[in-house]
């Protein structure tokens, strides 16, 4: 006697539907043009903005302990909601992998929560950077500008203020309790502005070849 194959379960029609209601929901606000996905957008960029403050000023936080981990971990579940609706929000996950400023973003969230990247921890607030860059930004905040002039040159002093921090956030790294110059975040912002701006110094000589003196 041969047994009838039992039909297969019904497809999760609402669940699906549901998805795709959501991905079209997101959709709205991350790319829409309405008042709503424009406060939306705005809200974001303020978060954004005081996550990037919270990494200029996270080497001065350092000494607070467990809280800033936690911070560390909040800010880090922030950006992941935020990547995870911004890929779910685009037409094709795959171009959108395709974006340099998109890995960029996924670095700065891995030093957030794997501590072998805690060492390039000065790279977050390349943030700022990816903000500025994005379509994102521009979409939201630089629809008032319609000049090409102005969105360059914000790119253009954006870039330096990162760049600076950057290269602060390596010599704090770097030569933190290792040369008696660099005694804190504030003299390794110090010496990176003075090396900028080729005013010349004395009192603060990095050692070593990549200091570019010999270690007395």
């Amino acid at each position: 006697m041969s047994r009838t194959k039992s039909a297969p379960p019904p497809e999760p029609v609402d669940q699906k539907n549901d998805g795709l209601r959501l991905r079209a929901r997101l959709r709205a606000l991350y790319h829409g043009s309405s008042p709503v996905a424009v406060r939306f957008r705005l809200a974001v960029l303020a978060i954004d903005l005081i996550i990037v403050g919270f990494f200029v000023a996270a080497p001065l936080l350092r000494g607070e302990g467990l809280i800033f981990y936690i911070i560390d971990y909040v800010i880090a579940a922030v950006l992941f909601a935020d990547l995870a609706a911004r890929a779910s929000a685009h037409s094709n996950i795959r171009d959108w992998l395709k974006k340099p400023i998109v890995w960029m973003d996924l670095f700065i969230l891995a030093t957030l929560l794997f501590p072998f990247f805690f060492n390039l921890g000065f790279l977050r607030v390349l943030r700022l950077w990816t903000l500025i860059h994005s379509d994102f930004f521009w979409r939201t905040v630089g629809r008032r500008y319609d000049d090409t002039r102005v969105e360059d040159s914000a790119k253009a002093l954006v870039s330096l203020i990162t760049f600076v921090f950057v290269a602060t956030g390596f010599v704090y790294t770097s030569f933190m309790g290792r040369h008696d110059g660099i005694t804190g975040y504030v003299d390794a912002l110090y010496f990176t502005v003075t090396s900028l701006t080729t005013t010349g110094y004395g009192d603060i000589i990095l050692p070593g070849t990549g200091g570019g003196s010999s270690p007395s």
